[in-house]
């Protein structure tokens, strides 16, 4: 049986998406992964993952005295990562971006294993830029990031099959919502500060036509009484959480927003800017707004009022609606999976 190593890590963006496909693929290959001791490790302990560790090395964004020792530290990672691919013997090694893959991919490379890395955002990210030309193909959730790498393809972004065909009475029925409309609001896997605030603001205003679903981070939940108002620090079953809302206010995370349009849940969102991120959540927000699958409140004006009147427009936008029912979406799991097998039928470098 082949061998098929995945790497990618330090937020839940990198591993979610590699865990659709290592649930695909199990019993066709053996399966493990490859990453620090961060998010990856608890989420791929819960799945029964064979499980490989290394320090990982990260770049601090605007500090430059903090980033000095980080090609020691990189050359300490590949050499830890050689070890363990060497001992692991895979067939072939799947990035997802971020810093988490950067050291597999060297070490792979130089062991004459094949490399194929996956970008989910418009825009490659630090880590797959320099992957890239490690890489057998660089494989791309949008059309128009292929086109413009030698090696690119674009397949879509994978998706985990648990988030479709739920059933929304019962999860209505979960999360204590009634009749009226269920507005899904969350800032991704650790929350949102700004979002949190803003909600919290006109919380009472909304929650007297709309029911709140609320997922506003660990640490974050407030003591309320009022009715429609539902919190939670995180959720365990995205599935359940997205066939509760009718409407959601989001980050513009690749994996979220891929995820929200495929269901064709209408959606507001509230994208992090460029001081706070390499600009890609603006990037893709920008992408799907102008293909008119979603709607737009820019951080910087963000407040309650704002985010009040955002919301209202969300659930009146009929237009939006009608887009997402008519739009396609394809996911991309079975496209990377042939591209898996095509590589493995490939010699070696």
């Amino acid at each position: 049986m082949k061998k098929i190593m995945f790497c990618g890590g330090g937020s839940a963006g990198h591993v979610i998406p590699n865990i659709a496909l290592c649930d695909q693929l199990k019993g066709q290959f053996e399966i493990s992964y490859i990453g620090t001791d961060g998010i990856e490790r608890n989420i791929c302990k819960n799945k029964h993952i064979k499980y490989y560790s290394f320090d990982g090395v990260k770049l601090v964004r605007g500090k430059v005295l903090c980033n000095l020792k980080i090609p020691a530290k990189i050359c300490k990672s590949v050499k830890q990562c050689k070890e363990i691919l060497k001992d692991a013997t895979p067939d072939l090694l799947f990035c997802k971006g971020g810093y988490v893959s950067y050291p597999p991919a060297v070490a792979a490379k130089e062991l004459g294993i094949p490399v194929l890395t996956h970008e989910s955002d418009l825009s490659l990210g630090l880590a797959n830029k320099l992957i890239a030309p490690k890489c057998r193909r660089v494989l791309t959730a949008f059309p128009s990031t292929a086109s413009k790498l030698r090696n690119g393809v674009y397949t879509g972004t994978p998706l985990r099959e648990e988030l479709f065909g739920r059933d929304r009475i019962m999860a209505k029925r979960a999360f204590g919502c009634d009749l009226r409309p269920t507005v899904l609001v969350f800032g991704g896997g650790s929350g949102s500060a700004a979002i949190n605030r803003a909600l919290r603001g006109c919380i009472t205003e909304l929650c007297r036509s709309y029911n709140i679903l609320h997922i506003c981070g660990k640490g974050n939940t407030v003591y309320s009484s009022l009715y429609g108002y539902k919190q939670l620090e995180f959720a365990e079953d995205m599935g359940e959480v997205y066939a509760c809302a009718d409407y959601a206010v989001s980050r513009c995370g690749a994996n979220a927003a891929n995820e929200l349009i495929a269901l064709k849940i209408p959606t507001l969102f509230i994208p992090l800017e460029n001081g706070a991120s390499r600009g890609d959540q603006v990037e893709n927000a920008r992408y799907f707004e102008e293909r008119g699958l979603c709607r737009i409140l820019k951080e910087s004006e963000l407040t309650t009022s704002s985010l009040k009147s955002a919301i209202d427009e969300l659930i009146a936008d009929k237009k939006l609606k009608a887009a997402l029912k008519e739009n396609i979406f394809n996911r991309g799991n079975e496209r990377i999976i042939q591209e898996i097998e095509s590589a493995l039928k490939q010699p070696f470098d």
